[in-house]
């Protein structure tokens, strides 16, 4: 898998990816799920955002966080129609690797409660709920934690 760091010019089509991929939840939380709001100008230059795109098209991307003791995986979002080929693993796995290369022993990230099908699939990637905090929009969030090995392990 190919990756390649977002531009400022590309902070459009991770809104658009990311809109795309959330969409499938308001039905189910009744409000838009909050990567679908967020200001993807401003992540594409604060945080770390990468990108896997097939022939041009953007197929997922990945946003982290470098924070004091850890990395945080902000989004993961895959073009819908594109789940159940690997590519939400294979960007976790990226993250992973990010974070260990970036010297951290940690990785976090949350979800929405309601979100079933997202916790049980980092659940089976090793991460665990440390914690669940009632969201003031309405739901819970769900906060979730691996510890990663040395790169050296």
């Amino acid at each position: 898998m190919t990756l390649r760091r977002a531009t400022q010019a590309d902070a459009a089509a991770v809104r658009a990816l990311s809109r795309a991929a959330y969409a499938k939840w308001v039905p189910l939380i009744g409000r838009e799920p909050k990567p679908m709001t967020a200001d993807y100008d401003h992540a594409v230059r604060a945080h770390i955002v990468d990108l896997h795109e097939i022939d041009g098209v953007l197929e997922g991307l990945i946003e982290m966080i470098p924070e004091r003791d850890h990395l945080l995986v902000e989004n993961l979002a895959v073009r819908p129609g594109g789940a159940g080929r690997g590519l939400g693993t294979a960007l976790m796995v990226h993250a992973e690797t990010v974070a260990r290369t970036m010297g951290f022993a940690e990785i976090r990230l949350y979800t929405n409660g309601a979100f079933a099908s997202n916790i049980a699939f980092y659940e089976r990637r090793g991460y665990a709920v440390t914690a669940r905090e009632a969201f003031p929009a309405g739901g819970t969030i769900v906060f979730m934690r691996k510890d990663l090995p040395p790169i050296n392990a």
